[in-house]
C-alpha cells in the first residue's frame, strides 16, 4: 500500500516550508525565532522526552526566592534550601541570613529562620535523620584597595607550662622595633606551653610553647601603619609572669588583600521540627569545610579557612551526635578546602584530589587512602590532568559495594582558565589501585553536577569551562552516565548556565534538581557583573516517560542491617534490583553522603523480600531511600527506611 502522510504530518511539512520561507525572505532575526520554536516544539514531543528526558522551572513565588548555595534532601521528602548571606555582602551587613524549605510533592514553601551565616558551611545527614551543619561566613573578604587598616596574622605564644590564658577582644599588641600598635576584635585562647623531656633520660629539654592565632589590624587607617618585616610584639594588660611568657610574633602586617574568614558555629537542622537546633560550636573556626559521616556515625570535620582567613592548618575533629560535642582527632592532615573525602567499607577514607580551592597549590592535593586511626596516607598514582582538579566532582558509581569511584572534569588552582575534560575511574578493590581515564566529556568542564539515579546511570549536567562562566562559557548539556559501558549519552539541554555556587539533589521520585550558579560576568565580553541565579530547573529522566513503573504498596519503615524486610507489591515477577539510597546533601558540587548501595532480592507471595547488608561503614546508620527497578530498568518512587 502507498505510503500518505497524516494529516498531521502534512500540516508540520507545510508549517516547516513556510517558515524556511519567511527565514530567507527576512533574514537572521526570523531564522532564529523560527529554530527557538521549533526547538521548544521538539523537546516537548513525547518520543524525545521518552528518549532524553525533560527540563522544566520549578514554580518559586518570589518571597521565596534565595541564592541558593547549599541543598539536602530530608526524609520528610522535603529538601533545605540554604543561603545565608547568599555571597552578598549587603545581605551580610544586614545580618539577612535565609533559608528556605520545599515540598517537591506540594510544591509549597516555607522560609526558615537562619541564626549565622551558612553561607559556604559543611553538612552531612546524621544517624537519626537531622543534617549538621557547621561553618560559614565570619567576614567576607576584602580586595587590595579596600583594605584601609593594615592588617594580618597575629601569632601569640605562651611559655608558661601550668596555664592556658585567654585574652580578650580590643587586645593591644605593640611591636617592639616598629613600635606599631595593633588591636584584636576577638578574644583568643593561648594553650599552656607543654614540657619536652629527653626520651632516653627523662632529663627536662624545654618548654615549647602554646600557641594562638588571631587576626590583628591597625588603629588608624593609611599605609604609615603597615609592618614590613618580622617583629615581635608586647602584649598590653598582662601583669606578673604573663608580661614574660605571653607575646606575639607576626610577619608584614599591611593592606593586602583579606580573604573570607570562617566561624566556629554548629547546627542540627530538625527535618521534623523545621527549624535549626544549635549545637556546641567546633573548636576551629570554618569557612568552605568538608564533613564526612564515619563508621561510627560520629562526624569529621576537614579543612576550612578559619577565623583570620588562613587555611586551618590540619586540625580535623570529630562531632558526636550523642554527646553534641566537638573532639580534636589528635592528628594533622591538611587539605584544601571542600576536600571530597569519602567513608570506604573498611571505615577508612578516601580522597579523590577533588575540592573547591583555598589552600597551597603543593599541600594536600595528592588522592588516597587515609587511615584515620593511624594517620597513614597512602597515595594513589596515575591521575590525569592532577593540575586540574579544583571545581571537580567525584561520585561514587553504583553499586557502593564495589568501591569505584569517577572524579569528573575540574580546572586550574585558583582563578585559572584551564579545565579538563576527563573522567577519571579508580577501583579500589583492586590489589594495586591505580586512576584511568573513562569517556570523556566533550570540552573541559569546571563545577560538572553529578547525581546518581535509581537505574544506576548517572547524570552530569551544567559546569562551565572558564572559572565562574567567564567569557559566557557556561556550558547548556547533559548526559546520561553508564558505568557498566563507561559511556556517556547526550539527553536533553537544561536552559539554565550553572557554575560556581552550583549544585544537583536527587528527589523521591526520581527526578533531579539543580540550583545555582554565580557567574562573574553576564555577558562573553565581561563588562556586566553577574547576577546570582535563583532559577531551579528540574529533570525528568526518560525512565519517568514509560507506560508504568513498579510500586512498593506497603512494607516496614526500619530495616536493620543484616535484615530482611517485605513489601507488597503488584508487579513482583517483573523486579529485577533493589538498592538503598542515601539522601544527597551538597554544596560547591561536593556530596560525599551520596552512595547507592545493592541488596539482595528474593520474589515472595505478592511482594519481594529485600536483605540490607551487615556492613556499618557500607550502610551507615540513617535515613535511606529504597528503590525497585524493572526489567525496563524503570524505577520506583523511593520509599523512606531507617536504618539503626
Amino acid at each position: 500500500m502507498k505510503y500518505r502522510p497524516s494529516r498531521r504530518t502534512r500540516r508540520m511539512a507545510i508549517s516547516t516550508a513556510v517558515v524556511l520561507a519567511l527565514a530567507g525572505a527576512n533574514g537572521p532575526w526570523l531564522y532564529r525565532f523560527s529554530t527557538e520554536r521549533y526547538h521548544d516544539y521538539k523537546i516537548n514531543q513525547a518520543g524525545y522526552k521518552a528518549a532524553n528526558g525533560h527540563w522544566d522551572f520549578l514554580d518559586i513565588p518570589s518571597e521565596f526566592k534565595i541564592n541558593t548555595i547549599h541543598a539536602a534532601l530530608l526524609h520528610t521528602g522535603k529538601v533545605l534550601l540554604v543561603a545565608g548571606s547568599g555571597n552578598n555582602q549587603k545581605n551580610f551587613d544586614a545580618k539577612s541570613f535565609r533559608s528556605v524549605l520545599w515540598d517537591p510533592k506540594t510544591n509549597g514553601f516555607k522560609n526558615i529562620p537562619t541564626p549565622k551565616d551558612m553561607f559556604c558551611a559543611g553538612h552531612t545527614q546524621l544517624p537519626d535523620g537531622k543534617l549538621l551543619i557547621a561553618g560559614g561566613t565570619k567576614q567576607y573578604e576584602k580586595l587590595k584597595g579596600d583594605v584601609t587598616k593594615a592588617g594580618g596574622l597575629m601569632i601569640v605564644h605562651n611559655e608558661d607550662p601550668d596555664k592556658p590564658i585567654t585574652l580578650p577582644a580590643g587586645t593591644r599588641f605593640t611591636g617592639k622595633t616598629n613600635g606599631r600598635t595593633f588591636v584584636t576584635k576577638d578574644p583568643v585562647l593561648v594553650e599552656k606551653a607543654k614540657k619536652v623531656f629527653d626520651k632516653n633520660t627523662g632529663a627536662f629539654l624545654r618548654n615549647d610553647p602554646g600557641l594562638g592565632r588571631i587576626y590583628v589590624e591597625a588603629q588608624k587607617s593609611g599605609t604609615k601603619y603597615e609592618t614590613g618585616t618580622e617583629d615581635n610584639y608586647r602584649i598590653a594588660g598582662l601583669s606578673g609572669s604573663d608580661t614574660r611568657n605571653v607575646y606575639g610574633i607576626a610577619q608584614k602586617l599591611a593592606l593586602d588583600k583579606k580573604d573570607f574568614q570562617g566561624i566556629r558555629e554548629a547546627f542540627e537542622f530538625d527535618p521534623v521540627a523545621e527549624k535549626y537546633i544549635t549545637v556546641d560550636p567546633m573548636n576551629e573556626a570554618r569557612w568552605y569545610p568538608t564533613l564526612t559521616t564515619l563508621k561510627d556515625g560520629k562526624v569529621l570535620a576537614l579543612s576550612g579557612l578559619d577565623e583570620i582567613g588562613q587555611i586551618v592548618p590540619g586540625k580535623d575533629e570529630v562531632y558526636d551526635p550523642k554527646t553534641k560535642k566537638w573532639k580534636y582527632t589528635g592528628i594533622v592532615r591538611k587539605f584544601p578546602t571542600y576536600p571530597a573525602v569519602f567513608l570506604l567499607n573498611d571505615g577508612k577514607l578516601f580522597y579523590s584530589g577533588s575540592n573547591a580551592g583555598y589552600g597551597p597549590a603543593d599541600v594536600g592535593r595528592a588522592p588516597g587512602v587515609w587511615d584515620l586511626a593511624t594517620n597513614k596516607f597512602t597515595k594513589i598514582p596515575g591521575l590525569s590532568d592532577p593540575d586540574k582538579m579544583e571545581t571537580s566532582a567525584t561520585v561514587r558509581l553504583p553499586p557502593a559495594q564495589d568501591e569505584k569511584f569517577m572524579v569528573i572534569g575540574g580546572g586550574g588552582v585558583g582563578e585559572s582558565d584551564k579545565s579538563s575534560e576527563k573522567s577519571r575511574l579508580v577501583d579500589l578493590q583492586d590489589a594495586d589501585p591505580k586512576f584511568k581515564d573513562g569517556a570523556s566529556l566533550d570540552e573541559g568542564t569546571r563545577y560538572p553536577s553529578a547525581s546518581l539515579l535509581p537505574d544506576d546511570s548517572l547524570l552530569v549536567t551544567g559546569g562551565s569551562n572558564d572559572y565562574r562562566g567567564r567569557g559566557g562559557s557556561n556550558i547548556l548539556q547533559a548526559r546520561l552516565y553508564d558505568a557498566k559501558t563507561d559511556t556517556y549519552e547526550r539527553v536533553a539541554d537544561p536552559a539554565v548556565g550553572r557554575n560556581y555556587h552550583s549544585g544537583s539533589v536527587l528527589l523521591p521520585d526520581g527526578r533531579v534538581m539543580i540550583f545555582g550558579s554565580d557567574s562573574l560576568y553576564s555577558d562573553k565580553a565581561n563588562t556586566r557583573p553577574g547576577v546570582f541565579e535563583q532559577r531551579i530547573e528540574i529533570y525528568t529522566p526518560p525512565y519517568l516517560y514509560r507506560d508504568s513503573r513498579p510500586e512498593l504498596t506497603a512494607g516496614p519503615k526500619e530495616i536493620r542491617r543484616g535484615g530482611t524486610a517485605v513489601f507488597t507489591t503488584n508487579q513482583a515477577e517483573d523486579i529485577k534490583s533493589a538498592k538503598l539510597m542515601r539522601p544527597s546533601a551538597v554544596t560547591h558540587v561536593t556530596d560525599t553522603d551520596q552512595r547507592s548501595v545493592a541488596l539482595d532480592l528474593k520474589k515472595t507471595d505478592g511482594g519481594i523480600s529485600v536483605t540490607v547488608p551487615e556492613n556499618r561503614a557500607l550502610v551507615p546508620s540513617g535515613w535511606y531511600m529504597l528503590f525497585v527497578t524493572d526489567s525496563k530498568g524503570t524505577p520506583s518512587e523511593g520509599t523512606w527506611v531507617e536504618v539503626p
